[in-house]
């Protein structure tokens, strides 16, 4: 309930201000509150889909208070791969919904941690667990959306986007791996990162799926309230010998299915955790059966006044389609 406050009112506050815990050079970092409708600008209203926590796994879905009403039927699915192959400290918490006539999926995952040579088969068989096990309910069509067969499995959703701290590593050496990371040498890194083999590889776990560009820094692992990684010369102690974490991009987020388009992938510079923080926009096409109220409805909407008055970002397009008369397809940005 604390985190969907701090969301809630970072997500509606009125004008643009520091993150949560963001300071200056070395300062330790902790979570401030975020006061609503902060600065003198209209304030703007998302609400929440649906919020699940399994253990340290959360996952939050929000829409923007104008789409609430387009969506519907949410649905929740967890999975633990954990400790006897059933606790949540291990595994992934699942989010479905249709927004008007197109079906989403999220899924926050947790896999098996480890850098030591074949930890990465826990990995995978962690995520063939997840997508194996992960359902939701099954409802039929009716006969007036003859289209909208409710998905059952993660991959059977329109549009699946996928992360979480997958814990993936770079097949190097520890002391390779921290001078091409000094040397930010992404391309060699990413040729020999495990998650990039299994995206690309015929067979991998995770073929079919996509990811953007990598521009950024390793996001694991960090001294607490500190940029330097875990292990390194000028922080270094005792344990550290004992439990030394070469730098890997552990945190990452995946996407799959026609109509989305990656906008944003990077990495936020908050220092509370042993991992930084990624982030990713997509903008997104949605299928919408339309009337001539809903096309009146649309036009005089504020989204339509935004694009009348700059460069056209979206798309609305009128189509024919196969299981209903004419269908209208929107570009939003989520």
């Amino acid at each position: 309930m604390r985190w969907n406050e701090l969301v809630r009112a970072a997500l509606n506050r009125s004008s643009p201000s520091p993150s949560p815990g963001a300071t200056g050079g070395g300062e330790k970092q902790k979570v401030h509150p975020v006061r609503d409708g902060a600065g003198g600008l209209q304030s703007r209203d998302f609400r929440c889909v649906v919020s699940k926590q399994m253990v340290g796994i959360l996952l939050t879905v929000w829409v923007r208070g104008d789409l609430r009403r387009f969506v519907r039927r949410p649905s929740v699915s967890c999975v633990g791969c954990g400790v006897m192959g059933c606790l949540g400290n291990k595994g992934a918490v699942s989010v479905r919904f249709w927004l008007r006539d197109t079906s989403f999926c999220f899924v926050c995952c947790h896999l098996a941690s480890g850098g030591r040579e074949g930890d990465e088969a826990h990995r995978n068989a962690d995520a063939a667990e997840i997508l194996r096990r992960t359902s939701f309910p099954r409802r039929h069509c009716s006969s007036s959306s003859p289209s909208l067969a409710t998905p059952h499995k993660i991959l059977d959703h329109d549009r699946v986007i996928l992360l979480g701290d997958l814990n993936y590593r770079i097949s190097l050496p520890e002391a390779k791996t921290r001078l091409l990371v000094e040397r930010h040498d992404w391309k060699t890194l990413l040729d020999n990162d495990q998650l990039r083999g299994e995206v690309s590889s015929e067979g991998g776990t995770f073929n079919g799926w996509n990811e953007g560009a990598i521009t950024f820094s390793p996001t694991y692992k960090y001294h607490r309230n500190s940029d330097a990684y875990y292990g390194c010369a000028q922080l270094g102690s005792k344990g550290d010998k004992l439990k030394r974490r070469a730098p890997a991009w552990c945190d990452r987020v995946l996407w799959r299915g026609a109509g989305l388009r990656q906008t944003r992938y990077d990495r936020c510079e908050s220092r509370l955790s042993d991992h930084r923080p990624v982030r990713a926009a997509f903008a997104v096409e949605v299928d919408a059966p339309w009337n001539l109220n809903s096309l009146r409805s649309f036009f005089l909407s504020e989204r339509f006044d935004d694009r009348a008055k700059g460069p056209a970002d979206g798309l609305f397009l009128l189509r024919e389609d196969d299981h209903t008369a004419a269908s209208a397809r929107y570009a939003e940005d989520v």
